[in-house]
């Protein structure tokens, strides 16, 4: 195993941000990662990041600690009952090649999330969701380590708390768990889920005959192509703002207001807003300060040109969140984590 000082980040976070760490190591199993947290960090003494895809994630500075890259691989069909099939995926896998493998063995359920950029560790931390589904619909279980007791711990689908875009591991139980693997409950038989989006009006322009796993997958992934800068040419880490949920009262009257605006049902009395729309209104989509910006062909995503600081993409955050609260009273919350 390599230990490396003063190691730079750029190529390990989806924003392209140049920051280093002070010390840096991959981890490819869970021995790996027990060496690393018993004999070379100092408990309560040195900060400790552990670094999947880097792809919900925005670097402000350099990070004086420990980066523990997860590179736990493998996905295996555990078991099967007369409706699902039951695979476990390394948490160092990629995120949308699971979902590839997934349709390839015709198993159901993970189509719609897609292109989703980053690893599989990082799927139940964000409860990751696209076009109608969420990862609580297909999760199953998962197995973490315990960074303070040294050991394994497993959790079923009520321990996580998933939210939207959140879980237990944002709140309760934020760095001190570090994913292994994740177990997804998968259908034998497809359940579509294509209402949600323009992802129909894709199928029908993809002169789709017959209704497909694969099918709604490529609709997604072109839809997504379309509305979402590759990482790879252009920083970005997908949607930096979670869609607000607001009472369905102040919908009411904020529709009556601005006749554009729209919302989908998110529970009794609550209402979800497209965030991309409200920033929009306010005129920050295609907007650029430098190198850092808001993307022409979707307002929802904030993007490095180049070579943007991550302060300057945070403080283009701040102004946005700001701009949107003033005009129509409502707070935006940043779905990337901020370091």
């Amino acid at each position: 195993m390599q230990i490396h000082h003063h190691f730079s980040l750029r190529s390990y976070n989806s924003f392209g941000i140049d920051v280093e760490a002070r010390s840096f190591a991959d981890f490819h199993t869970t021995e790996d990662l027990t060496e690393l947290v018993t004999e070379q960090l100092h408990p309560g003494k040195d900060q400790l990041l552990i670094l999947g895809g880097g792809s919900n994630m925005l670097f402000t500075k350099n990070f004086d600690g420990w980066v523990l890259h997860n590179r736990i691989k493998g996905i295996e069909l555990l078991r099967e009952d007369e409706n699902h099939f039951y695979v476990k995926a390394g948490a160092g896998e990629n995120w949308h090649g699971f979902v590839q493998y997934c349709i390839a063995h015709n198993y159901a359920g993970a189509e719609n999330l897609s292109l989703i950029p980053g690893k599989v560790g990082a799927s139940p931390i964000q409860n990751i969701g696209a076009y109608g589904v969420e990862i609580r619909d297909i999760f199953q279980e998962l197995e973490a380590f315990d960074l303070f007791e040294k050991r394994g711990r497993t959790f079923q689908l009520a321990d996580c708390d998933f939210g939207y875009r959140d879980s237990v591991f944002k709140k309760s139980a934020k760095s001190r768990y570090v994913i292994l693997n994740v177990t997804y409950r998968l259908n034998k038989k497809p359940d579509f889920h294509t209402g949600y989006g323009a992802i129909v009006q894709e199928l029908e322009r993809m002169c789709v005959q017959e209704l497909s796993i694969r099918a709604v997958s490529e609709a997604v992934m072109h839809i997504r192509s379309s509305k979402l800068p590759d990482p790879k040419q252009t920083g970005n880490a997908g949607s930096f703002f979670k869609n607000p949920v607001i009472s369905t009262s102040q919908y009411t009257a904020l529709s009556n207001q601005y006749p554009g605006i729209s919302g989908y049902a998110a529970g009794e009395g609550f209402t979800k807003l497209a965030a991309g729309w409200l920033i929009e209104q306010c005129g920050w989509k295609g907007y650029r300060k430098g190198d850092a910006g808001c993307y022409p062909e979707q307002a929802l995503v904030l993007v490095n040109y180049g070579k943007a600081s991550g302060k300057e993409i945070l403080d283009l955050s701040r102004s946005i969140i700001d701009s949107v609260q003033e005009k129509f009273g409502i707070q935006l919350e940043r779905e990337v984590n901020i370091v």
